[in-house]
């Protein structure tokens, strides 16, 4: 009887290593899903792939440990309704992040206000019924297009944001990447590879903050 209780005690302490060492050894959870999704300031118009800005946000944020796999979305010129043509698309790969960026080639093309707002609350609507967190970065407009112009275009990102409760990013191009010398193409819209290198110093923090909420209970 000793030697069966023996055999039976040895027999689950063996079960219960194996059970240990297969936890201590298991791989780590998979890199959640971020989907950059947004016009050719996201696609990295006039710069390699690897230098556009979800490609260096993906190295800064493994540098601080947090390892994602960042899928570029940017298409160069689409607008708001180029967008939510696109968006089943992004919803099918799941993202748990998706960073909103569009609405600059609407405001260049003088799309009415109403339609950028109304297109926008529609991306979001959808992707947060989907069960993605969703940040928005705000776009601005060149100054010839009127001081009055410029900052109704601005508020529209952050009622937005405000209806539907996500982190807005806010995007004035001389306060995130300055007029340092060899930041822009010379088109005056398009960061070059140094232009986005400051520009995700700038989304670092913030993005961040979004990804280390998805590991929240």
């Amino acid at each position: 009887m000793h030697r069966i209780l023996r055999r039976a005690s040895f027999s689950l302490r063996e079960t219960l290593v194996s059970l240990l060492a297969c936890t201590a050894f298991a791989a780590p959870p998979t890199a959640p899903t971020v989907v950059a999704f947004g016009d050719s300031i996201t696609e990295g118009y006039g710069v390699e792939r690897n230098d556009a800005y979800p490609a260096q946000l993906e190295r800064a944020l493994a540098a601080r440990g947090l390892r994602v796999k960042m899928i570029n979305a940017g298409v160069s010129a689409d607008t708001t309704g180029n967008a939510l043509d696109r968006l089943s698309a992004v919803i099918a790969a799941k993202p748990r992040l998706v960073l909103v960026e569009f609405g600059g080639n609407d405001g260049l093309r003088g799309l009415p206000l109403d339609t950028t707002r109304r297109n926008l609350s529609e991306i979001v609507q959808r992707l947060q019924k989907s069960g993605a967190r969703v940040a928005l970065i705000g776009m601005t407009l060149p100054g010839n297009y009127g001081a009055v112009f410029v900052a109704r275009f601005e508020k529209l990102y952050q009622e937005v944001a405000a209806q539907y409760k996500i982190t807005l990013i806010p995007v004035r191009r001389a306060a995130v990447l300055g007029t340092g010398k060899g930041l822009m193409q010379p088109d005056g819209i398009h960061p070059t590879a140094a232009g986005y290198a400051q520009f995700v110093r700038y989304l670092l923090p913030l993005v961040e903050k979004e990804v280390r909420a998805l590991r929240s209970p």
